[in-house]
């Protein structure tokens, strides 16, 4: 299994949520020799190629260091030798031996410095810069499974529309965009062609794109609507519910229960929030785009399959309706659909550029 792509938020902190980032795990170490909080910062200071501050919270008796425009947060122990977390940038978390207090100074464990020495270095290299480095989009439906169908006529001819068409058309138009506006990604397809993909080998398809440490990749699915009541239409895009729990982090990556549970937690939580962060800046593009001529019908919450089997930010956008003549005609016109598409695109490229604008940042308003 490869690695989670993941982040974390601040120990007491209002929750901050962020953009798909990799977690780092280090052992706790012996306690060994400790630092003052002066030596402390000669030492970091020089790891990260800057003058840092350092800022004291009383009240959650939380410490954290400020260097190079980097943030490492950890919490105190109430005597020596005990563990917990440094989490640099809201993104990575090391396990450490936490440092305390000592005769009314605050101490640093060597095992400590030296883990926060390694994460500050690394992070202050300019290739370790957050990025999306791959897109999926996966054109709903194909093959023997059509999807929803439904006969119009358009132009005085009879017509079946199929969602499995309008999903792939739509796609292929979507890649094309996003080929073009960022020629160094990757923007992948599930299929390129009427072909039948089962849901568990879509998500597996996006779970299995390569990734440095550095990488996140994001997940968009095509689809038409349908409805027993032909005069629904419009646009809609769902995200995973708060309730839907994944096994993202497993006992081969980090043998600790406890801590595993806290990081599937933790990693749960992030990646429906920046789901929830793409679906809406994906339904503002397309309001933008169509909203003068298609109802905008909001974010919508459910749990479908290719969504919480993408280990990652995703999201399922529902164009409009095949059962509906209105939309039907909207979706089955070359001009219209690419203007759909086109806030679709718009909405997918908006979250990229403020993910990599921020560093790998995606907070939650």
């Amino acid at each position: 299994m490869r690695p989670v792509r993941k982040k974390l938020v601040p120990l007491a902190c209002s929750l901050l949520l962020l953009a798909a980032s990799p977690w780092v795990y280090a052992q706790a170490g012996a306690a060994g020799r400790v630092f003052t909080l002066d030596e402390t910062m000669s030492a970091l200071n020089a790891a990260g190629g800057a003058q840092g501050v350092f800022r004291w919270d009383p009240f959650f008796r939380e410490g954290s260091f400020a260097i190079g425009g980097h943030h490492g947060v950890f919490s105190t122990a109430l005597s020596p030798g005990q563990s917990g977390f440094l989490m640099l940038n809201g993104r990575d978390v090391y396990a450490v031996a936490l440092p305390y207090f000592r005769d009314g100074e605050l101490v640093f464990p060597e095992s400590f410095l030296a883990t926060a020495q390694g994460a500050f270095a690394r992070v202050s290299m300019d290739s370790f810069h957050y990025r999306i480095a791959a897109i999926v989009i996966d054109p709903g439906h194909g093959g023997r499974d059509p999807g929803a169908v439904a006969y119009h006529t358009i132009n005085g001819r009879r017509q079946l529309v199929r969602e499995s068409d309008i999903a792939l058309t739509s796609s292929k138009m979507l890649r094309d965009m996003l080929v073009r506006r960022f020629p160094d990604k990757r923007i992948l397809m599930t299929r390129e062609r009427d072909v039948y993909i089962s849901l568990a080998d879509r998500a597996e398809i996006a779970n299995a794109v390569p990734t440095r440490d550095n990488e996140a990749v994001i997940f968009v699915s095509m689809h038409a609507n349908a409805a027993v009541n032909r005069n629904a239409r419009g646009f809609e895009v769902w995200h995973i519910t708060s309730t839907y729990r994944r096994e993202l982090v497993d006992e081969t990556q980090i043998p600790d229960p406890d801590l595993r549970l806290i990081l599937n937690l933790l990693t749960e939580e992030s990646f429906r929030t920046e789901s929830i962060f793409m679906a809406q800046s994906i339904l503002d593009g397309l309001h933008a785009s169509v909203g003068g001529s298609m109802p905008n019908r909001g974010l919508r919450a459910e749990n479908w399959f290719v969504v919480r089997r993408s280990n990652m930010p995703a999201v399922l956008v529902e164009l409009g309706f095949v059962s509906n003549r209105d939309d039907a005609v909207l979706m089955t016109d070359e001009a219209s659909l690419r203007r759909m598409v086109g806030g679709v695109y718009r909405g997918i490229a908006d979250f990229v550029e403020a993910f990599e604008r921020s560093g790998g940042f995606i907070i939650a308003q």
